[in-house]
């Protein structure tokens, strides 16, 4: 006989949680609001189970995290965290309160039209959030530079050397004097938050080498720095954010996840493409685009590049080897072709996420799916 299931939707706030529940025969009705506290939750995973249904329970992926989830996984309950842009909507549904949103979450839970987020681990979470820290961080710091710039221009000073940043800039910088006593405070003030940021992302960029080297992923990390233009930082970005690449079945799919696939209108006969889908993780968008622009140059396997790839297996080699010769050539034939350099990087990084699939599949899998 087949066991009463009962699919309960969960809409998360910060203080409080609306629940609803969509029994597998057909009643849909409102709990009411709980706090959003664990105690409240092992009282709610109590009162619903009574009866020794199934529980199932989902909620939105969102600002709260994924602490229900490990929460309800840890009592050996079945858990979805839900992609809010893929929830089926009415067109003229105009209402939105917690109320609508559970018992909808409910209702779709039941009939199997949510589509689920992959959920980290704690561990792949924490190099995650270590990855992201440090994005956040380098952000910070330049625009304390474009604020330092902004003022030195205003003054009329400009340094005529090539390139800022440098430990020369920061040499012209100490000589800097200005006639009002106010302007040099403010001048001293942007010069320390610009140290201060630097030595913070150095900082981070230390603690991530060697947070990834003892992670359980350091082997696919790893694997990937053979590509040209992916560095540890790349490396460390894509897998704590996407995890284990087995679960993509094909490299168009990857692609599509992380939104560089191109956006499609068809209706009839006519078809019409725009610009990419960016759905998907942004993060490893922005570090795959930021690679691709390495395969403007021609094919070429540097001293530093070989030494990473020599800790590689031979088909992971092969595979990087591949990349670099179809990649540079791809990005020279759209060029010849008229195409603009941010079209062509943004195809190059595209065909880089099916390189970057390739080597997961010829990789043992490190990380267990949740």
């Amino acid at each position: 006989m087949e066991q009463f299931i009962k699919n309960v939707g969960l809409d998360t706030h910060k203080a409080t949680i609306a629940v609803s529940v969509a029994d597998s025969e057909g009643e849909l009705r409102y709990m009411g609001e709980i706090p959003n506290t664990s105690e409240a939750i092992a009282k709610l995973v109590k009162q619903l189970g009574k009866d020794g249904a199934k529980l199932v329970f989902c909620y939105e992926a969102g600002p709260c995290g994924s602490v229900i989830f490990r929460q309800l996984r840890g009592l050996g309950l079945e858990c979805l965290v839900v992609a809010p842009s893929l929830i089926p909507k009415k067109a003229g549904d105009r209402v939105k309160t917690d109320r609508r949103d559970s018992m909808m979450l409910a209702r779709l839970l039941r009939a199997g039209e949510l589509t689920p987020v992959w959920v980290p681990d704690d561990a792949q979470e924490g190099l995650r959030d270590l990855t992201r820290a440090r994005e956040d961080m380098k952000a910070l710091q330049l625009k304390a530079k474009q604020r330092l710039s902004a003022f030195l221009l205003r003054h009329g000073k400009s340094y005529d050397g090539k390139s800022n940043w440098t430990q020369a800039h920061f040499r012209w910088l100490e000589q800097m004097k200005f006639a009002s006593r106010t302007q040099q405070i403010v001048f001293q003030e942007y010069v320390d938050t610009v140290k201060a940021l630097t030595k913070r992302v150095d900082g981070l960029d230390q603690q991530l080498e060697a947070e990834a080297t003892a992670s359980a992923l350091w082997p696919m990390i790893e694997a990937l720095m053979a590509l040209r233009g992916v560095n540890l930082l790349t490396a460390a970005t894509v897998m704590a954010e996407i995890g284990d690449l087995h679960r993509f079945a094909t490299a168009p799919q990857f692609m599509a996840y992380l939104g560089l696939v191109p956006s499609e209108h068809s209706s009839g006969a006519s078809k019409s493409r725009g610009s990419i889908t960016k759905t998907g993780n942004g993060h490893v968008r922005k570090v795959l685009i930021e690679s691709a622009w390495t395969y403007r140059y021609p094919a070429r396997k540097t001293a530093h590049l070989q030494r990473r790839a020599e800790k590689t297996s031979d088909e992971v080699q092969e595979i990087a080897w591949n990349a670099q010769k179809r990649l540079c050539a791809r990005y020279r034939a759209m060029g010849e072709r008229g195409k603009l350099k941010v079209q062509a990087c943004t195809a190059v990084a595209r065909e880089l996420a099916g390189f970057i699939w390739a080597i997961g599949q010829v990789t043992p899998r490190v990380m267990p799916t949740t």
